[in-house]
C-alpha cells in the first residue's frame, strides 16, 4: 500500500488536526522506508498530491492545514447546504447511566420484562423504561405468557440507526456494548449526570465540519470508526 490511502485513512479519522510527526511515528513501522528524514518528506509529497486531488472541483471537502496539522473539513461552497442538512439532524439523546444499563440488558435479553431486567441489574428499572421508550429506542413487544402476563420489551429500528447496525444479530459482546454504549451518550448526559457518572468511560470529541477560518461550520454526530463515522465523514 502507497502512502496516500494511509496518510487519507488517518486525517480522516483524527478528532484533532494531525501533524506531521505524529504522521511519521504512525507510518514508520509499516511504511517500507527507512529513515525518519526520508519518510517525512514522502508523507510531504503524497500530502500535496492529496492535496491538490480534494482541490479538484467534484470534490465537496478538502484537506486544510490548521494548527499546524492537517484535516478534512467542507468546502466553503458547500457550507450552506451543510449548515442546512446539520438543522435537519435529530437533537442528541440524553441518558443517565440507569438508562444506559437499561438498554445494555434489553439488547441483549429481548424481548424481557422490567421484573427481569431489574433482577439482573439489581435495582428497580421501571422508572427508565419510560425514557427509552420516549427516546423510541425501545417498544413493547407483547406480553409474557406468565402470571400477572408481564408487559414484554425490544430495541427499535431507532436503535439500531443509532449504532449503525443492520440487526440485532451484529451487536458486539456485552463488554463491547457497554464501551460503545457509554461513548456514544457520555458527552450528552446532562452535568448531573455527568457527575454520577465519572467513573464510566471518558466521551469521544464530536466531529466538526470546520469552515475556512477554522471556526466551527457544522457539528456532526461521533458514533465511530463505525457507520457513524461515515456519516459525520459524509457531511
Amino acid at each position: 500500500m502507497t502512502l496516500k490511502p494511509k496518510l487519507e485513512a488517518i486525517i480522516y479519522a483524527a478528532e484533532t488536526p494531525i501533524t506531521l510527526d505524529q504522521m511519521v511515528q504512525l507510518l514508520k513501522e509499516t511504511s517500507g522506508i527507512a529513515g525518519d528524514t526520508e519518510l517525512r518528506s514522502e508523507i510531504l509529497r503524497a500530502l500535496t498530491e492529496l492535496k491538490v486531488e480534494y482541490s479538484a472541483d467534484s470534490r465537496g471537502i478538502e484537506i486544510r492545514e490548521i494548527a499546524g496539522g492537517y484535516r478534512m473539513s467542507t468546502k466553503p461552497e458547500q457550507h450552506d447546504l451543510v449548515r442546512s442538512f446539520a438543522k435537519s439532524l435529530k437533537p442528541p439523546i440524553r441518558l443517565s447511566l440507569p438508562a444506559l444499563e437499561t438498554l445494555a440488558v434489553i439488547a441483549y435479553k429481548q424481548p424481557v420484562t422490567v421484573p427481569e431486567i431489574s433482577e439482573i441489574r439489581g435495582v428497580d428499572s421501571s422508572g427508565v423504561i419510560a425514557t427509552l421508550l420516549e427516546r423510541k429506542l425501545i417498544t413493547t413487544s407483547g406480553r409474557k405468557d406468565v402470571v400477572g402476563r408481564p408487559i414484554l420489551y425490544k430495541t427499535t429500528k431507532e436503535f439500531l440507526l443509532r449504532f449503525g447496525l443492520k440487526d440485532v444479530n451484529e451487536l458486539p459482546s456485552m463488554e463491547e456494548f457497554e464501551k460503545l454504549v457509554a461513548e456514544s451518550f457520555q458527552s450528552d448526559l446532562l452535568p448531573a449526570e455527568q457527575a454520577e457518572t465519572s467513573s464510566a468511560n471518558p466521551p469521544q470529541p464530536s466531529r466538526e465540519v470546520v469552515s475556512p477560518s477554522g471556526a466551527p461550520g457544522a457539528a456532526a454526530d461521533g458514533n465511530s470508526d463505525t457507520p457513524a463515522v461515515e456519516a459525520e465523514k459524509s457531511a
